[in-house]
């Protein structure tokens, strides 16, 4: 049977998903593990010989996916962040990253470990596989070809041990967490009444509004609705900017309930009557936006209420309703709800794809030219001072070209952001190859390195010591001092980790988007910085 996995990859590689799948399901404690445990599957099966792994292929290609995906989908979220909250994110992620490294030194100061194995423990107990790769550069580098073999198992050695519980670690840190300081991964994901979008029909009686044309009603008092349609006289119309209101006239609101409420005061008072849509006149349904050219497009461009006689009032995304507004982007797989003359329906549906089927597909064009782009990118060395060179690899380069990618959403006629539902297919598939190879890869070495190594125990001791220790100390400083959101903040260490594992595991439980925009708020300066101080740690301390 060890052969047989062994001569036969792709045996392995479904077999480690078809195992690892369901064991995600089972709840220890009242947490299950999910996707993670295709990562501990992988160990176990790699423990069992040296030849049972997977091609190193597979899990580059896996990380490349899962990377990719990520910043696409995040990309205008993340710059928009970097603006507002972004420095204090990448501050703490960046502090408790120097926070490791001068641990590392401390330990160096205590023990007599090598170097090699210091930055080995530093990059394992980080995860960070750009920041071995880089050391190895540099080690092979600075050291005499005879000596190069042994002087790069060191650091291999050591970051294979470390390297399983800087995943597993950081899970119990925030199972920990959870628990001593009373809060959830779910608390603050689910949508609230005060949240939800509501709709009402207001009559208009304030004599402040009569006469004024609508869009210099919201400009004045910064309204954040959707006035939909007017009633008047028993004719229905769309409140278009330039519709000057009248006493007695019936205009549908879409919004939050709080804001809502104050459209109602402003313009008169809730109305007992149900406006419901005159078929005859205006017609409302939802459409699926499938056309290429639409996309990345803002509505204040488009300008759909004096160009085309359309109103969206709502737009679907995912699973969550987003009020739409002047500077709001057009994605593929938005359901938008659409209000418009009944006669203009079906050019409405048209203009915008209304294509169920094309939710599914991805342009390969696009696809291809962004993760090669973001390949050369991660090629290029980078000089900094004192002689050490760096690279971002290929998860690093990748990244930042598609977080560039997905806040720019096209380039002409290249449209480079995915159908939702096609961006969540690709991230599992993915981060699936990902967590098998990695564990497969990492199963033997960290079998016998505990078992048959000396130090094999203390570099694990230490590992599991420092990412536990940092995991806690970044969600106490975050969540405490920064106050920010748990699930954001949960998804934020597994980018400060720099682990698609943890990730996953952190949405299994929060089911929301949030982790994801955590994770690439601070995936780029966490890998940039991991690489930057193993070379500087391997020069110090040399």
């Amino acid at each position: 049977m060890l052969q047989l996995l062994s001569e036969s990859p792709l045996l392995l590689l479904f077999l480690v998903l078809a195992i690892g799948a369901p064991l995600g399901k089972i709840k220890i404690a009242g947490v299950n593990a999910g996707i993670t445990s295709i990562l501990f599957t992988g160990l176990a099966f790699g423990a069992l010989s040296p030849t049972i792994k997977l091609p190193a292929i597979v899990y580059e290609i896996g990380l490349v996916l899962f990377i990719y995906c990520i910043g696409i989908s995040s990309g205008e979220q993340f710059f928009g962040n970097l603006r507002r909250r972004g420095l204090r994110e990448n501050g703490l992620a960046f502090g408790s990253i120097v926070l490791v490294s001068l641990v590392i030194v401390l330990v160096s100061v205590f023990s007599s470990f090598k170097p090699s194995y210091l930055v080995g423990i530093f990059a394992g107990s980080l995860t960070n596989t750009p920041s071995l790769a880089a050391t190895l550069e540099f080690i092979k580098a600075s050291t005499p070809v005879a000596l190069v073999e042994k002087a790069l198992a060191e650091p291999v050695v050591a970051y294979s041990v470390c390297y399983p519980m800087g995943v597993m670690g950081m899970i119990l840190a925030i199972v920990f967490f959870q628990k001593i300081f009373k809060t959830s991964l779910k608390a603050n994901t689910q949508i609230t009444d005060a949240d939800k979008l509501t709709n009402a029909t207001v009559v208009v009686l304030n004599d402040s509004v009569i006469g004024m044309e609508v869009g210099k009603i919201f400009t004045a008092n910064h309204l954040n609705v959707v006035f939909g349609r007017i009633s008047r006289g028993g004719t229905s119309f769309l409140a278009l900017n330039d519709t000057k209101l009248e006493r007695g006239d019936l205009i549908t609101i879409v919004g939050k309930p709080a804001q809502v409420e104050r459209a109602l005061d402003l313009v008169g008072e809730r109305s007992s009557t149900n406006l419901e849509i005159d078929h005859q006149q205006l017609d409302v349904r939802r459409i699926f936006v499938s056309n290429h050219d639409l996309v990345g497009q803002s509505l204040k461009d488009l300008n759909l209420p004096h160009t085309m006689g359309i109103i969206i009032t709502r737009i679907r995304r995912g699973d969550s309703d987003i009020l739409p507004n002047a500077e709001t982007t057009l994605q593929f797989g938005d359901r938008v709800r659409v209000l418009t003359g009944r006669s203009e329906m079906a050019a409405a549906s048209k203009f915008f794809g209304d294509s169920y089927a094309a939710q599914s597909e991805v342009d390969i064009l696009t696809l291809g030219l962004g993760v090669a782009i973001g390949f050369f990118l991660g090629m290029i060395p980078i000089p900094l001072p004192g002689g050490i060179v760096l690279k971002l690899g290929i998860a690093g380069g990748p990244l930042i070209v598609a977080l560039i990618l997905g806040a720019v959403n096209r380039i002409g006629k290249l449209v480079f952001v995915m159908p939702y539902s096609a961006n969540n297919t690709i991230r599992q598939f993915g981060l699936v190859l990902f967590l098998a190879g990695v564990g497969t890869r990492s199963g033997f070495a960290f079998r016998e390195t505990i078992a048959h190594s000396d130090q094999g125990l203390s570099f694990f001791l230490i590992g599991s010591v420092i990412t536990i220790s940092i995991g806690l100390f970044f969600l106490f400083v975050g969540h405490r001092v920064l106050k920010i959101s748990f699930p954001k903040l949960a998804g934020m260490l597994a980018g400060f980790q720099t682990q698609p594992a943890v990730l996953a595991f952190v949405n299994e439980q929060a089911k929301s988007e949030q982790p994801n925009i955590g994770y690439s708020s601070v995936f780029p300066v966490a890998t940039l910085s991991k690489i930057i101080l193993a070379q500087i740690l391997l020069t110090l301390l040399s």
